[in-house]
């Protein structure tokens, strides 16, 4: 028997790795001779870089960044094990978690330090990229991005205009000869799951700048603000990209890369699955099993699940999910692909213990257990004869 292990994180409990092991040690207690191959995912989200540099045997690469409000930080990003593929995940320099409650401000808050992260990747000989964009704390169009990759923006009286999204409205031309020669060179994959244009009552300030910080005359002025700046785009590069679906995504940071980089907007799990080569993997297995901390109706739009369903449907591989809590809505699950969904609880206790560590662990090994006796039984057990 071979089975396939591709589990999303149990966020704040267990990793993608962690969870494997026990799957694998529950597996192997009623098929001690199965082979068993497992994969490291995730959404395009949180958990990207690391999956994606220990499914290829790649390096994780520190340096020093600029933060959101431009304080110096150490940040991390990966090289896959081709050691020509960065992995960024842009939370990493510019997350809203770096930045205090009572200092959020997307009107001077930068995505800066993306920029520097892919600069020195580019140092290091990296021309492919996969950025996720998800957690910013910014809503500058990754104008700050392109300003450390060598863009220059300038105002009305030619002198280039500072940082975050409260300068956009400045912008009045652009200057492209000081950009880092080697991105001409350079691919942008993007993983990217929210369909927001730029701006407008869906966009990037409406929909995403008051979890920023953003005041509601605040939110008013960044959209007028990202407006102007694409309208500057569509002057200066001959692009209309404003309203091209994710285009606001990260406070139009998805725009940015899009305009300038000619990147390529992608779903994060089918980017993921895609540079783990995991539909191979699949073609000759007997079952695929996945699962995040809480499956709903959620978990079928651009998750982990929704994307390996996908692929387990087109060649007809049996797909096990497993979940810390399964919403009633996840019944719709069947309708995509996935054969059986389990709650790894079976008995009571307080969420507090759920997220124990060891409890998980327990919980996890012990049901995949009882899941594949189940299984054991149904391949061993002869038809009745119906006289």
């Amino acid at each position: 028997m071979k089975v396939v292990i591709a589990i999303d994180s149990f966020k704040g409990c267990m990793s993608s790795q962690e969870l494997s092991i026990s799957i694998e040690e529950g597996i192997k207690i009623v098929y001690p001779d199965a082979l068993i191959e497992a994969c490291e995912v995730a959404d395009g989200g949180e958990g990207t870089l690391q999956a994606l540099v220990n499914n290829t045997n790649g390096d994780i690469i520190t340096c020093k960044v600029h933060d959101p409000l431009m304080g110096e930080i150490q940040a991390q990003y990966g090289i896959l094990g081709d050691g020509k593929t960065a992995v960024i995940e842009m939370a990493r320099s510019s997350g809203l978690p770096l930045v205090p409650i009572e200092k959020r401000n997307p009107l001077v808050t930068t995505t800066f330090g993306v920029g520097e992260l892919i600069s020195d990747a580019i140092a290091k000989g990296c021309r492919e990229f996969i950025v996720g964009i998800g957690g910013s704390a910014t809503n500058d169009a990754g104008v700050g991005m392109l300003q450390a990759l060598g863009y220059r923006f300038l105002d009305k009286s030619g002198v280039e205009v500072g940082l975050g999204g409260g300068e956009l409205g400045k912008i009045h031309s652009i200057d492209t000869s000081h950009a880092l020669e080697e991105l001409q060179s350079c691919h942008f994959l993007i993983a990217c799951d929210v369909d927001n244009p730029m701006y407008g009552m869906r966009g990037a300030s409406q929909i995403y700048g008051r979890q920023k910080g953003a005041t509601e005359e605040m939110v008013l002025l960044l959209d007028e603000n990202v407006k102007h700046f694409a309208t500057i785009i569509e002057k200066y590069l001959g692009k209309d990209i404003a309203h091209i679906n994710g285009t606001g995504a990260a406070g139009a940071l998805g725009g940015g890369f899009l305009a300038f980089l000619n990147a390529q907007l992608r779903s994060g799990i089918e980017i993921v699955l895609d540079t783990i080569h995991f539909e191979e993997k699949i073609k000759n297995a007997d079952f695929v099993i996945t699962g995040e901390g809480k499956i709903d109706a959620q978990s079928l739009m651009g998750k982990v699940i929704s994307g390996i369903s996908k692929l387990t449907q087109k060649h007809k591989v049996p797909l096990i999910a497993l979940a810390g809590h399964v919403e009633d809505d996840a019944k719709d699950a069947h309708q995509y692909g996935v054969d059986a969904i389990f709650s790894i609880m079976n008995y009571p206790m307080s969420l507090c213990d759920a997220m124990q560590k060891e409890n998980t662990q327990k919980l996890m090994k012990q049901s995949v257990e009882e899941i594949f006796r189940l299984i054991k039984i149904s391949k061993t057990k002869q038809p009745c004869n119906v006289v």
